[in-house]
């Protein structure tokens, strides 16, 4: 009885094989768009990632009770319950470092340390009551990312490319980079494709030299010995493709391809020294010098070059002290950059059907940590800002108790968030699935609402 079993699954696979492999094969290699469930508002993602949790109380959510009670203790009633990172809750309260003021049509009170985020207010919508279950970095971020934080979930660059395929033949529909002081905590599974096929995950994009590892060719090796090896090993991958039929095999064919293609077209994709000189300066983009703005403007010219879903992970954002400082720095370093993406998309046309997002994994606590001038993690409240794509320009949606601890307003989870940026990109999130250990999985696990007010 075995042995028949054994002869029937050779003979399936050998030949019915060829079937299945060049079906699955021409899906792979093919940079084709699928129909999602309705007509979307966003074609594309910009995924602007602050690892390691901005501040909210230092940048967004102006508390004068915080400032008015600085250095007592917190309301006990406040506390009850509640499980903190790394300090004792009890910890004094710790007033706003910055200033702020009002900007915009909506009065959207922002820091002093976002002077360029100001110019933008009515071109973005900010979410002052973000929610989260993760109260460490890791699995924070892959929360934030993948929709769970057990490590081995598409995250929600995958789900993106899975459902809308790709729009570029010669460069990658989802593409990473990394600027921080380090890469994400939650490291590669932040941008992988979990059980999705790994034609789905994110490609690690340099900002300097070579854009991708050994793209380059070697001493000795030109384009048609090049041609010639991939063509060889194509054939060789194919007959294993016919015969077994597994789709990694074709996602394998697909990558070599594809690393053949960027080879002419990365370089100059990445050579930003094109740009006019009043879009270098709008950004504050050095060519040749790596820096979150050149990965900005990078980001920008990957959606006019059909990239599906570009992230940029900044971990450096994890003040447990020297915040006025750090924090400082930080926004020095991402604020004007971020505002000239949003006003470049907008210039360009392209805000209208980009969806640019901004945020962390978390918050962080009213109470101090370090001496005076640091805070530990926060999963009750965050802020995080989106533009373009479908959000509704100007919306300064939610808010939190008087010493920003506790959303009081329009909470949004996590989930809430992934539904709602399915939702905009056309997918109903409770129907984007892939059936993986015998169930159907998807970005939102079994939660989520699409947040309507964000929709404009």
């Amino acid at each position: 009885m075995q042995d028949k079993l054994s002869v029937a699954r050779r003979w399936f696979m050998k030949d019915c094989g060829v079937g299945l492999g060049a079906l699955a094969l021409r899906g792979l290699a093919q940079a084709s768009t699928k129909q999602p469930h309705f007509p979307a508002k966003a074609k594309r993602v910009i995924y602007l990632f602050m690892a390691g949790a901005p501040s909210h109380l230092e940048l967004f959510d102006y508390k004068p009770q915080l400032a008015k009670f600085d250095g007592t203790l917190p309301p006990a009633d406040l506390l009850k319950g509640y499980r903190a990172a790394f300090i004792n809750p009890n910890s004094t309260l710790l007033g706003p470092k910055f200033k702020f003021a009002k900007y915009g049509q909506n009065g959207a009170e922002l820091s002093e340390l976002l002077p360029h985020l100001a110019t933008v207010v009515d071109d973005i919508a900010i979410v002052k009551s973000m929610n989260t279950d993760a109260f460490n970095h890791a699995p924070g971020q892959l929360l934030m990312n993948t929709g769970s934080m057990i490590f081995g979930r598409p995250s929600f660059g995958a789900w993106t490319t899975y459902g809308l395929g790709s729009e570029s033949e010669d460069l990658p529909a989802f593409v990473v980079f990394s600027t921080g002081k380090k890469g994400p905590s939650g490291g590669n599974s932040c941008w992988g494709s979990g059980f999705l096929p790994t034609v789905h995950q994110g490609v690690q994009f340099r900002a300097s030299g070579d854009p991708v590892l050994y793209l380059s060719n070697p001493e000795g090796v030109d384009a048609r010995l090049q041609r010639d090896s991939l063509d060889s090993i194509g054939r060789l991958n194919k007959m294993k493709l016919d015969q077994v039929g597994d789709p990694e095999i074709s996602t394998r064919i697909s990558s070599y391809e594809m690393a053949f293609k960027m080879q002419s077209s990365a370089p100059d994709l990445m050579d930003i020294s094109k740009e006019p000189k009043h879009i270098l300066d709008m950004y504050g983009a050095e060519p040749g010098k790596p820096s979150f703005a050149n990965c900005l403007l990078l980001a920008r010219r990957m959606a006019e070059r059909g990239v599906r879903f570009t992230q940029i992970f900044h971990e450096a954002w994890d003040q447990h002290g020297a915040l006025t400082k750090d924090i400082k720095q930080n926004c020095q370093d991402t604020d004007q950059a971020c505002a000239a993406l949003v006003k470049d998309l907008k210039q360009r046309g392209m805000l209208e059907d980009t969806l640019v997002v901004w945020g962390g994994e978390f918050g962080r606590t009213p109470m101090t940590q370090g001496g005076n001038d640091g805070r530990d993690h926060h999963p009750n409240a965050f802020t995080m800002w989106m533009a373009g794509g479908g959000t509704k320009p100007g919306l300064v949606m939610g808010a939190t108790d008087e010493l920003g601890f506790n959303v009081t307003e329009d909470k949004v989870h996590v989930h809430d968030l992934h539904a709602t940026l399915l939702h905009l990109l056309g997918f109903d999130h409770t129907r984007l699935t892939y059936r993986s250990q015998g169930r159907n999985f998807r970005l939102t696990d079994v939660h989520g609402q699409v947040v309507k007010k964000l929709l404009a």
